[in-house]
């Protein structure tokens, strides 16, 4: 790699590179190997590759890529035929050979690879033609799935770091943090607060040095935005924090990363020893005076440490607690310094606006959520994965024309927002546009970006015991309101899935609901109320029947749950019996079965497998 000490030597590079062919235009295979594709074998997926390639004498003639995430995370491992765009799902080691022969060498479709549209039973040829990825626009997301996450030159070669170079040769910092502000990005990581704004107020705190850090310790259950990008395309968040750091004044960036994320926390090490190897991270970058270099901290799996002040005393080497909020971080933050913290999300943003423009990116959106986002959804969902889309779309279109619908074609029931700490939205609130707004004024958040979708055997008082439970554990127990009110709260809620709840608990979580909200320290507490104040508010007649009736409408509680057959519908399939623990069930193959109640332990699993929807909750 050569050394690039001036914008020019920036283009000569990225033209050098053109002429060996562009990522997104060289005939190529490309191989999903984000983590959800590798848990699904795309490790021996890529071998299978490289040897028939090899053995063909192709790998010299073919681009032959092992990218980030596509997002299709249900339908893994995933290969891009390129420059076609021709999507391959589920692609087993034994398949590459089929490809290469088939496809690369004569030009013939495999059909059986291909994905399918639900709606119209065709096959889908191309990505961009898959129904998951119609309504999506992958801009942060954009270059997955055509660059190695690990090579610089990929990265470059697209215009990586152009944005760097704008920044510095033709605007002012002061210029690139009004771009921003104009622009409308707001902090992707929950709180939604304008970036630009973070920046100049950082910019303009006594104070010397500056640091500007990036918030990778992904929490919530069910979310990997984050750790998909990190994976997919380091150098853009590298980028986005070298520009920032050019607008606040800062010369070093801190990147507080999970260390449950190994495979992020190889690539960007890799990503940030090619930058300084080529001058684009370190002293002088491009030869415009500008001094910055990152290092990598990881963290320890604290779900409090998302929050700024608890992370940058990790980042210290001191105990994850939050502080009051009465000194603002962009004042007194890192070592009492200035510091400009933001999520990975919103760090990959920043190259996009400063080379496209303001306007371009307030364009995408609403108008007071501009630009897209980028989602994780799993649940009861025909289609988990990694979406981007406009800010404004819908829940039902997230859910039904992006992620397929509800798994079996069960009745769709609620969804969450906004990761633990995220409120429950009911059905008669589907068409609500996705925003921080409309989000915030339907008991939910937008958060980082975690989308669990629920159908009709989902208990939602459960679901609020779940997630208190989780945030009991992950309380730092600073404060009294968090420590105390939240595991009061769990006990009541306990008591309810357990049938001791009484009348008076509802208005008693409703009381501590308030306190924990408005007396914690910190936005844990803060927000914690939310998955009980918004299934209390939507859903207020489960909690009713677990208190007056003693029973669970959804059959999820096993103390409150009684399963039996239905004999109308029993087939006496015995699939039933096949996977009855206890052998609570009775019946002859081909007759109605019964269910023994003093050997059922209400596990579920007989509900599960029968396909007649004889297995049924009693009255």
């Amino acid at each position: 790699m050569p050394m690039i000490k001036t914008a020019a030597d920036l283009q000569r590079w990225q033209q050098e590179l053109l002429a060996e062919g562009s990522p997104t235009e060289a005939r190529g295979i490309a191989v999903c190997c984000g983590t959800a594709c590798m848990a699904s074998g795309a490790q021996a997926v890529v071998e299978a590759f490289a040897e028939e390639l090899g053995n063909r004498g192709l790998d010299t003639e073919l681009r032959f890529t092992k990218t980030g995430c596509h997002g299709l995370c249900e339908r893994g491992p995933l290969v891009l035929i390129h420059p076609e765009g021709t999507f391959y799902q589920r692609v087993k080691p034994e398949d590459a050979a089929r490809i290469v022969e088939e496809t690369i060498v004569h030009g013939r479709l495999l059909e059986d690879l291909l994905s399918k549209d639900s709606a119209t039973g065709e096959r889908v040829v191309r990505q961009e033609d898959v129904p998951f990825y119609r309504k999506q626009k992958r801009l942060v997301l954009g270059r997955n799935g055509h660059i190695d996450p690990e090579s610089i030159g990929d990265y470059v070669v697209l215009g990586g770091y152009q944005a760097l170079a704008k920044a510095l040769f033709e605007m002012t910092s002061e210029e690139v943090i009004q771009t921003v502000i104009d622009s409308g990005l707001r902090g992707r990581g929950g709180g939604g607060f304008p970036t630009g704004r973070k920046w100049q107020s950082c910019r303009e705190a006594p104070g010397d040095p500056h640091y500007v850090i990036c918030n990778a310790d992904e929490g919530d259950p069910g979310a990997f935005m984050d750790r998909s990008i990190l994976e997919g395309n380091p150098h853009s968040v590298l980028e986005g924090m070298a520009i920032g750091a050019y607008a606040i004044g800062s010369r070093q960036g801190y990147i507080y990363v999970r260390a449950e994320y190994p495979l992020a926390v190889r690539r960007l090490e890799k990503g940030i020893a090619q930058a300084r190897e080529v001058g684009l991270l370190g002293e002088d970058i491009l030869g415009s005076g500008f001094s910055f270099d990152i290092e990598i901290v990881r963290g320890g799996g604290a779900f409090v440490c998302g929050e700024s002040t608890a992370l940058m005393a990790s980042v210290e080497g001191r105990a994850g607690e939050p502080r009051s909020k009465y000194v603002h971080t962009v004042e007194s933050g890192l070592w009492d310094k200035p510091t400009d913290l933001n999520n990975v999300e919103t760090w990959a943003n920043v190259p996009l606006i400063i080379e496209r423009g303001a306007d371009w990116f307030a364009g995408i959106g609403t108008e007071n959520s501009k630009g897209t986002k980028v989602f994780s959804v799993v649940g009861k969902v025909k289609n988990t994965g990694l979406v981007e889309v406009p800010m404004g779309i819908t829940l039902r279109e997230l859910v039904y024309d992006v992620c397929g619908g509800i798994l079996g074609d069960r009745p769709f029931k609620a969804v969450q927002t906004g990761g633990p700490s995220g409120g429950c939205i009911p059905e008669e609130l589907l068409d609500l546009p996705v925003d921080y707004d409309s989000l915030t004024e339907a008991g939910s958040m937008m958060g980082s970006g975690g989308v669990v979708v629920m159908d009709d055997r989902t208990c939602m008082v459960e679901v609020a015991r779940y997630f208190t439970e989780f945030l009991v554990d992950e309380s730092c127990g600073k404060c009294v309101p968090c420590r105390e009110g939240l595991q009061h709260m769990l006990r009541v809620l306990t008591d309810i899935t357990q049938g001791r709840g009484e009348a008076s608990d509802l208005e008693l979580l409703e009381d501590l609901a308030e306190v924990v909200t408005e007396a914690s320290l910190c936005a844990l507490g803060g927000t914690a109320a939310n998955p009980v104040m918004s299934t209390l508010k939507y859903f207020r007649e489960e909690y009713e029947a677990h208190i007056r009736d003693k029973r669970c409408p959804a059959g999820v509680c096993r103390e409150l749950t009684t399963f039996v057959i239905d004999t109308d519908a029993c087939t006496g399939c015995h699939a039933c019996f096949r996977v009855c623990p206890t052998e609570a069930i009775q019946g002859e193959r081909k007759q109605p079965h019964a269910i023994d109640q003093d050997k059922c332990i209400r596990c579920g699993a007989c509900r599960e497998a029968c396909r007649f929807e004889a297995v049924v909750v009693a009255d």
